[in-house]
């Protein structure tokens, strides 16, 4: 994970604020799959707990929540295929040679 992000001070208590928080631990483009793994997990987790937090923004967190835990399927399903590592930007695994 990239420590020159700073740390969120507290728990989000909005979508936006979950946003922030959530670009703040985002792991470095050549971190381990586990680590994105790990990283999409836990972002599905907060989206689906501000969808209840942020009523205003109840549908759009829980498509977000939707979408990470997607993104976190997709990395496990690279993994069990011999993947060594991920782009975040174009969510596509790389395979060794």
């Amino acid at each position: 994970m990239a420590a020159s992000k700073p740390a969120p001070q507290r728990q989000p208590r909005t979508l936006m604020e979950a946003h922030q928080a959530l670009v703040c631990i985002r792991p470095d483009r050549d971190a381990q799959l586990e680590v994105w793994q790990a990283y999409y997990h836990r972002s599905a987790v907060l989206y689906a707990e501000i969808a209840e937090i942020d009523r205003g923004h109840h549908h759009e967190a829980l498509y977000w929540a939707e979408r990470e835990l997607e993104k976190a399927m997709l990395v496990t399903g690279a993994m069990k295929e011999g993947a060594t590592s991920w782009n975040p930007w174009t969510e596509s695994a790389f395979f060794p040679q």
